[in-house]
């Protein structure tokens, strides 16, 4: 029988994976407790959950959340890096870490229950996020805006300063 605290974990789990966007498995072993923290709190700065569980139980959860091909990447020290809101913060958050601590490596990760090889989720990582796509696109649509703008302010002051010169020389004349 199972106990019911293991039962609850597995359960978190399972309903984790089932609410991420994305997730990035990455093996931890060898960084500090200081490290290891100080990535905790960048995940949690990002809106991204970061979880370190048993293999059993994680395995468990993959088979309750229809992913059993997680379950070959459950091998070792493993924390799993759930993004619940984006595809690409949990992939950014672990190749940024992995580039200052050579200790933590990256295993691979899923979208949509496909898995990523570790090359795919560090090209992942390197996609403009949500936001500044959002922004890129807006500078895109008000560029033709702001060119229509900058040339009839050039015709209105030309024309100004066409007026403002005959005006010198009927003013000279008289």
């Amino acid at each position: 029988m199972a106990r019911p605290e293991k039962v609850a974990e597995v359960q978190a789990i399972t309903e984790r994976i089932q609410s991420a966007q994305s997730m990035v498995l990455a093996d931890f072993t060898g960084l500090t407790v200081e490290q290891m923290t100080v990535f905790r709190r960048s995940c949690r700065e990002s809106g991204v959950d970061c979880r370190v569980v048993k293999n059993r139980l994680a395995r468990i959860a993959a088979d309750n959340a229809e992913m059993p091909v997680m379950k070959d990447h459950l091998k070792g020290p493993t924390a799993i890096i759930f993004g619940p809101e984006s595809q690409i913060d949990p992939a950014k958050i672990v190749v940024e870490f992995a580039k200052e601590n050579e200790a933590m490596e990256i295993k691979g990760g899923f979208i949509d229950g496909q898995y990523l090889e570790p090359a795919a989720v560090v090209a992942l990582s390197k996609t403009p996020s949500k936001d500044e796509l959002i922004a890129k696109m807006l500078g895109s649509i008000n560029s033709p805006a702001s060119g229509l703008a900058a040339a009839l302010n050039g015709v209105i002051a030309g024309l100004a300063r066409t007026i403002e010169a005959v005006a010198k020389k009927q003013a000279e004349a008289a």
